[in-house]
């Protein structure tokens, strides 16, 4: 072999040296993960909707809507990486996906998203800012057995037309074809917003958009949101349930406080529905105490709203729960809860569960 090829031979190998490191090295930095994870919870009781019989339950979500997901991230470098999620609700008492029938399969839950330094981009189906929020300050977080805030404004217009209302938020706990932005943390201040688009031309989703900002210090934690919902005549909007309905717009104020020896939940919900020839609004307060007793809490909450529209309705919950720890993963409830709605017979549910993770 003459010196020519031999020196070339040793370029090569210089060439391969460099680059091998580099691309193990860039192999090990871009790590990535994927996790299962979810939580199942059943409850055993007596439940009777306002204005309806009551019938003995077996139920698969006292506490908390039993669902499972995947999720996972891959570390780009430089304060970069991808994030996703596919979480769907289920119901352990017979099987079924979704939190009720005709619910989707990843109903929960599922996008992808770019975090940076900059803040989080996700897009795909996601959780409502309100919902969350509703959700964050109240002892019963998100709870449709027991928390009066929930049942006050998602399990109402639109969602269980078992009793006549003209009370609560339509569409949902999640939003379709959604694009949401987040900041990143600053002093204990952060904020959100959401654009959910219609996907096609008259479609009641298009003009769906929310924005909510919390501040947390130390043992105070302060939310806001605002959420506006449009619906137009197309088929498929909520003209079957308020004739007229044109748009919807909400704005909360939530607040808690953690005295340790007690924590302290507030909120309340200003919710402003325009019809074709006229407009009415409803307004939502709500007060809650967790207590800790042992090892385990005493919850408690009360909400009340009242509305000028074409029902005029007032509405009275109020619920008393005892959770237990058994571990760090599972725990055992008892709770009661008392639903009243102006011209119908009282609401009761009462009933006792198991909830794990995983």
């Amino acid at each position: 072999m003459d010196c020519t090829c031999i020196t070339a031979l040793k370029r090569i190998c210089r060439i391969i040296a460099t680059l091998v490191p580099a691309a193990i090295g860039t192999h090990v930095y871009a790590q990535s993960s994927v996790q299962l994870y979810g939580i199942v919870d059943g409850w055993v009781g007596y439940e009777r909707l306002p204005g309806n019989s009551g019938a003995a339950q077996m139920g698969g979500g006292g506490l908390s809507t039993s669902f499972w997901g995947m999720g996972g991230q891959e570390d780009l470098g430089g304060g970069y990486k991808t994030v996703f999620a596919l979480e769907g609700f289920f119901r352990p008492q017979n099987g079924q996906y979704g939190s009720f029938n005709g619910d989707t399969f990843f109903s929960r839950n599922a996008y992808v998203g770019l975090v940076s330094p900059y803040g989080t981009l996700t897009m795909g189906r996601l959780s409502s800012l309100l919902y969350l929020q509703s959700a964050q300050f109240n002892p019963f977080y998100a709870s449709f057995t027991f928390s009066p805030t929930i049942n006050q404004l998602y399990s109402a217009l639109g969602t269980y037309p078992d009793y006549p209302t003209d009370q609560g938020i339509p569409g949902g706990t999640s939003w379709s074809n959604a694009v949401q932005y987040a900041t990143p943390g600053f002093n204990g201040l952060s904020a959100q917003a959401m654009y959910a688009l219609g996907n096609q031309a008259g479609e009641n989703g298009a003009k769906k958009f929310s924005a909510q900002t919390t501040f947390v210090r130390g043992p105070l934690a302060v939310g806001m949101t605002y959420q506006y919902l449009n619906f137009s005549t197309t088929p498929g909007d909520l003209t079957k349930l308020i004739k007229g309905f044109q748009s919807q717009t909400a704005a909360q104020l939530g607040v808690s406080y953690d005295l340790r020896v007690v924590k302290l939940f507030g909120e309340y919900t200003y919710i402003g529905n325009k019809l074709l020839t006229s407009n009415f609004h409803v307004n939502m307060l709500q007060g809650g105490l967790s207590i800790p007793v042992g090892v385990g809490r005493v919850l408690t909450s009360y909400a009340y709203s009242r509305d000028n529209g074409p029902l005029s309705q007032t509405r009275q919950t109020a619920a008393l729960s005892y959770d237990y720890p058994l571990s760090k993963r599972t725990d055992v409830y008892a709770g009661y809860m008392y639903d009243h709605i102006s011209n119908l017979s009282s609401g009761n549910t009462l009933g006792a569960g198991i909830r794990t993770r995983f």
